[in-house]
């Protein structure tokens, strides 16, 4: 059974980037493969850069999944950690946060 959009009170459907999912597994499924495809490029990028480009929707909890992702990603071999830089994130006024750049097994599983 498949959620329904709730339109605003101005009748307009929210942005599915402020969208937030119910469940960690759904959202995980859901950004999974934006991020093996930004890490088969291997250019180096930001957690936000590839949610932001690619309009994801924001996890279940917000200050602890995003992190757990990227923790995820790197731990089965598809992204390592690049270097820092400054946030594009709007709410952040500009604080560092960590680059990563994809492996080749981000390459071949994007190639499959």
């Amino acid at each position: 059974m498949s959620a329904t959009v709730q339109p605003l009170l101005d009748g307009t459907f929210p942005d599915p980037v402020q969208q937030q999912s119910a469940d960690y597994e759904t959202w995980l499924a859901a950004v999974w493969p934006a991020f093996i495809a930004a890490a088969a490029t291997g250019r180096t990028f930001t957690c936000y850069e590839v949610a932001h480009a690619n309009r994801l929707p924001d996890p279940p909890n917000r200050k602890a999944h995003w992190g757990r992702l990227m923790t995820l990603l790197r731990d089965e071999g598809y992204i390592r950690t690049a270097n820092w830089a400054c946030s594009d994130r709007p709410t952040t006024h500009h604080s560092g946060v960590r680059t990563w750049k994809g492996t080749a097994a981000a390459r071949r599983e994007a190639a499959t």
